[in-house]
């Protein structure tokens, strides 16, 4: 391919995104800030094409009362919360890296790495360059399962199953809930509704005969 004027600007300027992606995260690592003012959880995948998949992890912070963080200067009123972030295992090795080993001094007691395809290798590395920080994986893809909790004996990953991100969510609650009292409530709350719902369901269905309990599904 020529390179032509256009294509060198291009390139030039994603790369210095990319700098200034990573600069921040090591700015940002430098900061000494309460942690109450610092995100609890952190979502990162692959690509944007995985957030739909990503979303149940969204969706089960906020039912328990997580807020996200835009503007780290501007946190949240909630005091707990989770940050989002695309990082690429391949494209983007070097903002992985520093995602990773930047994570605890960002203040994240909690990853959650998504990815598909069968070269799924974004949760397990930052599991590696995060450690001790607990990596919850989650496959995007079935074909991603293999990848991504194929880790050493040594190297440990939680994962869920392929495209389970809603329990992810809740699983990096529950390891936040050790140390707060608050979310364990909140959890305890959010399974006695679940178990609630489904003796409604199972007494509806009882009540009514299984006929009209299909005629209104």
């Amino acid at each position: 391919m020529t390179e032509t004027p256009e294509t060198t600007a291009t390139e030039t300027t994603a790369a210095t995104e990319l700098d200034d992606l990573v600069a921040s995260l090591e700015r940002e690592a430098d900061r000494d800030r309460p942690a109450e003012t610092t995100p609890d959880v952190g979502i990162v995948m692959g690509s944007d094409s995985d957030l739909d998949t990503m979303y149940g992890a969204y969706e089960a912070l906020f039912e328990l009362g997580f807020a996200e963080v835009t503007d780290v200067d501007d946190p949240p009123e909630n005091r707990f919360t989770f940050e989002s972030y695309v990082v690429s295992a391949h494209r983007t090795p070097g903002l992985m890296y520093t995602y990773a080993e930047t994570a605890r001094d960002r203040g994240l007691d909690v990853i959650i790495a998504g990815a598909g395809g069968k070269s799924a290798d974004l949760p397990n590395m930052v599991a590696s360059i995060a450690y001790p920080i607990p990596v919850i994986g989650v496959p995007v893809q079935e074909k991603s399962v293999d990848s991504v909790i194929g880790m050493p004996t040594g190297a440990p990953i939680v994962a869920v199953d392929a495209g389970k991100s809603f329990n992810a969510g809740l699983s990096a609650v529950q390891t936040l809930a050790r140390e707060h009292d608050e979310l364990e409530d909140r959890l305890i709350d959010y399974h006695e509704d679940l178990t609630a719902d489904v003796a409604r369901v199972s007494r509806d269905l009882h009540d009514r005969g299984v006929e009209a309990f299909r005629e209104d599904e």
